[in-house]
């Protein structure tokens, strides 16, 4: 697991298109008030959710393989259970992160992350840390 804050600080920095998988379009849930947090901090945000078709003003598309630019960061919003497949897409769209939200853990999902050559962050919040760290 990630914890070296000084490659978290450099993934925050060097860092500027997050695709948020499981992107809710209700103010209330926290992936919306992350990814909300993230717009404001200047990141380009791209919303991933099946039943969407935008989230906070961005084209939300089905899946990461729908996304036709390149992506930094995958910030994840699934159960742990659900997390393999969309490192899988991940790692096909050549991500250079994977981000898994607070209480998302999948050792099997990190490991797969890290031998195709990603950064995986796991069980913290991008908001949270980019507050403390930038």
């Amino acid at each position: 697991m990630l914890t070296d804050f000084r490659e978290i600080s450099a993934i925050l920095k060097n860092s500027r298109t997050i695709a948020v998988v499981g992107l809710s379009p209700k103010e209330n849930r926290p992936s919306n008030q992350v990814a909300r947090y993230l717009q404001s901090a200047g990141y380009r945000i791209i919303p991933v959710n099946p039943g969407q078709k935008e989230i906070l003003g961005e084209t939300c598309y089905p899946s990461l393989l729908d996304i036709p630019e390149p992506v930094d960061v995958v910030d994840i919003f699934r159960r742990p259970e659900e997390v393999l497949p969309v490192v899988e897409q991940a790692v096909k769209i050549k991500a250079k992160t994977v981000w898994m939200q607070e209480g998302i853990i999948n050792e099997e999902a990190a490991l797969l992350a890290r031998e195709k050559g990603l950064t995986v962050v796991m069980d913290r919040c991008m908001k949270i840390d980019h507050a403390s760290l930038l």
